[in-house]
């Protein structure tokens, strides 16, 4: 049985997440996603689960910056969660003046709070389950959780199925050491994270590249490199596989324009959208290219 480190304490959406991706392992609750990832390169758990971004607040700063830094992980599956919350109070109720939770969680329940909790102060917290934990203790009289929160804690629901944005959304990612990569789907995403020179039209080479070889992109975010101001690591997410010649062929052109240029993984994506082919841009295209222009270096032109 693998061990696989999630984004806890226990009742979070990652648990939930970690539950879709690897359902029948060991699952760890740790502090941070941090703490997630290193268990995992130090060789505590065989493998993470963390969230990487949600469709109203967007990516996960956490998330970017442990993929960046330290030993490389990479990307072998993805799951997405509809983000629906639940908001649990103290057994027998009683006024409500605090109400806790993780802030992008707050972000997301902002109207709702505004309507049918006017009076309460927001408290923010390090996780969804930990302000539950700060409502048993009697730090907070109330805390919006992930649904799964109520399996765990002694607490009353309050309200269920609460967003203020209905179809909101939040992609989670399960990561481990380098290895064998899940075969190719024709619906997957590959990940890379590239360190450029700081110079004009850097980023604009990049995407060129994805570009030049009908590669569509699926998200595209920048984070402070963290040792001189100014300077940005960019995190691209695209269509494909890296055993696909076309991506192949793409990331070796991205190498070359970066200073460093880290491989987050190819996975199935979790919508199952397939990856989009333009005319002269599929993978049969790039290997008869390949092979034309070996018969030229050879001189065999017959």
């Amino acid at each position: 049985m693998s061990r696989i480190a999630y984004f806890g304490p226990r009742g979070t959406f990652t648990e939930q997440a970690a539950r879709v991706l690897a359902a029948g392992e060991e699952l760890i609750p740790v502090e941070t996603i941090r703490l997630a990832m290193t268990a995992v390169r130090e060789g505590e758990a065989d493998a993470a689960c963390v969230p990487i971004e949600n469709s109203v607040e967007g990516v996960v700063p956490a998330t970017l910056d442990g993929l960046s830094e330290a030993a490389p992980l990479v990307a072998v599956a993805e799951t997405i969660l509809p983000i629906h919350f639940s908001v649990l109070t103290r057994p027998g109720g009683g006024e409500i003046r605090t109400v806790a939770s993780h802030p992008h969680a707050l972000a997301q329940v902002r109207e709702w709070l505004e309507a049918n909790l006017p009076g309460a102060h927001a408290v923010a917290s390090s996780s969804t389950s930990a302000a539950a934990v700060g409502v048993l203790e009697g730090d907070f009289d109330a805390a919006v959780c992930a649904p799964v929160a109520a399996e765990h804690y002694a607490l009353d629901v309050l309200a269920t199925e609460v967003a203020d944005v209905d179809d909101a959304a939040t992609r989670f990612l399960l990561v481990r050491p380098p290895g064998e990569l899940p075969e190719p789907t024709g619906a997957d995403r590959t990940s890379v994270v590239a360190a450029a020179a700081n110079r004009t039209g850097t980023l604009a080479e990049l995407l060129t590249e994805l570009a030049n070889r009908g590669i569509n992109l699926t998200r595209l975010d920048a984070r402070p490199t963290r040792s001189n101001f100014g300077e940005y690591r960019f995190f691209i997410d695209f269509e494909g596989h890296v055993a696909e010649p076309r991506v192949l062929d793409a990331l070796t052109a991205l190498r070359r324009h970066c200073r460093n240029l880290r491989f987050l993984g190819s996975h199935p994506r979790a919508d199952g959208v397939p990856t989009t082919i333009e005319p002269g841009f599929g993978n049969d295209d790039f290997v008869e290219a390949a092979v034309w222009a070996d018969a030229v270096r050879k001189g065999d032109l017959a």
